[in-house]
This record gives structure tokens, C-alpha cells and sequence, in this order.
């Protein structure tokens, strides 16, 4: 089953000159596919990205998420959109340093509204307990060290229950062995709980390990 699909997706920046950055950009991911994005700075991945997440609305062609056309929606359905269907997962964590990581994890889900507060901490302590970090819950983040904060922010993109997570290079900031454990994590989400993932990543290493890689160059697929 497609989670997500592109149509012909053509982008243009037009500042200072007009510029094609994506150019025909189709393919499909499945659900429970770990799919790396892969290319040069400049290729067009991050741009990609962008759009594929529902925050860069202007472009050319059609983006499907859940079998729905999502291309045209406004600004508020896309809103709600990412809010329920997408978990997000960046180089730096943005996490409250001054708040409790179980805090941190909780935010998404309060700001959803969908459930009450002792519900939603249930699920922030679950999401922990699948990083391993149950026993750090009520820890300030901005003690952690940076290997345990990207971990609550990964248990911060799943508390929604995502159909997906973006990573933007999730482990840009870390050394080799926290490298690691991020992408066990993922490796385990994708294949334990059926999370799909897209992650762009300059780490090789990481990209190869991945359950499919797309290589841009150039704002083109090369490779799919």
C-alpha cells in the first residue's frame, strides 16, 4: 500500500534569476519502507523534502498522502495534516531544554488535542520506553547528552502515531555510535510497528543499510 506518492513535481526558485531545482520528480514509497534520500548539496533532496512534508506549497504536479491528493489544500488543512500524519525528526533535536523530556514528547499530542493530558502522558511514557529512555522521562532535556535528546526527539515524532516520519539528516549531529543506535531505532520501527520512513542523510553508510535509497542529482532521480 502507497503512503505517499509524486506526480511529475517540477519546482522553480525565481529569485534572483529562474532556476529549476526539481525537475519531474515521481515515484511512490510504501508503507513500512525505510527510504534514504541521497545526493550532493544542491541535488534538490532538502527541497524535496520540504514538499513531501506538505511546508513548500509551491510547486508544479501533484503530492498523495494516505491515497489523498493533498496538492491545493490550505494552509490549515495542511496544518492538520502534518499534525496527525507526519512526525518530524531533524539534524538538532528542538527540544525545551528546561522542560522534562516526557514534557517534550507530550507537546505534539497537546497541541493536537485529540486526547486528555493523562492519556497523552501514557503514550509519551510508552514511546520513551520504546527508545530506552523510560527512566530518563522526568529528566530536564538539557541534561541529556546529544545521543539521548535526538532519541526524545525521535519518541516526539511518534506520539501522534504518525503514518510517517521525515527525517531531515537525523543524525547529521551525532558521532558514529549514536549513528548507530539512531538507525537501529528505525530499522526496529519500520520493521516492529510498520513506521514508514524517509530520511535524507549525507551518511552513506546509513543511506546503504536503508531498505531503499533514491539519489538525486542535478533535481532530478537518478536512482530509485
Amino acid at each position: 500500500m502507497n503512503i505517499l506518492e509524486t506526480k511529475n513535481i517540477d519546482k522553480y526558485f525565481h529569485d534572483p534569476v529562474e532556476f529549476q531545482v526539481l525537475k519531474n520528480i515521481a515515484f511512490d514509497v510504501k508503507k513500512g519502507e525505510f527510504l534514504s534520500m541521497i545526493g550532493k548539496s544542491g541535488s534538490g533532496k532538502s527541497t524535496l523534502l520540504y514538499i513531501l512534508s506538505t511546508m513548500d506549497t509551491d510547486y508544479n504536479g501533484e503530492l498523495y498522502i494516505d491515497n489523498q491528493l493533498v496538492t491545493g489544500q490550505t494552509k490549515d488543512q495542511l496544518a492538520e495534516l502534518r499534525n496527525e500524519k507526519i512526525g518530524f525528526v531533524f539534524q538538532f533535536h528542538y527540544l525545551l531544554p528546561e522542560f522534562s523530556c516526557l514534557h517534550n514528547v507530550m507537546i505534539p499530542a497537546l497541541k493536537l488535542g485529540k486526547l486528555h493530558d493523562k492519556e497523552i502522558e501514557e503514550k509519551a511514557y510508552q514511546k520513551l520506553e520504546i527508545l530506552g529512555l523510560q527512566d530518563q522521562a522526568l529528566k530536564s532535556a538539557g541534561k541529556l547528552s546529544g545521543g539521548q535528546q535526538q532519541r526524545v526527539a525521535i519518541a516526539r515524532a511518534l506520539i501522534n502515531d504518525p503514518l510517517m516520519i521525515m527525517g531531515d539528516e537525523p543524525t547529521g549531529n551525532l558521532d558514529s555510535k549514536n549513528t548507530d543506535i539512531v538507525f537501529d531505532i528505525f530499522q526496529n520501527l519500520t520493521q516492529n510497528y510498520g513506521q514508514t520512513i524517509i530520511a535524507v542523510t549525507h551518511d552513506d553508510d546509513f543511506a546503504h543499510k536503508s531498505d531503499r535509497i533514491i539519489e538525486m542529482k542535478d533535481g532530478e532521480i537518478i536512482k530509485k
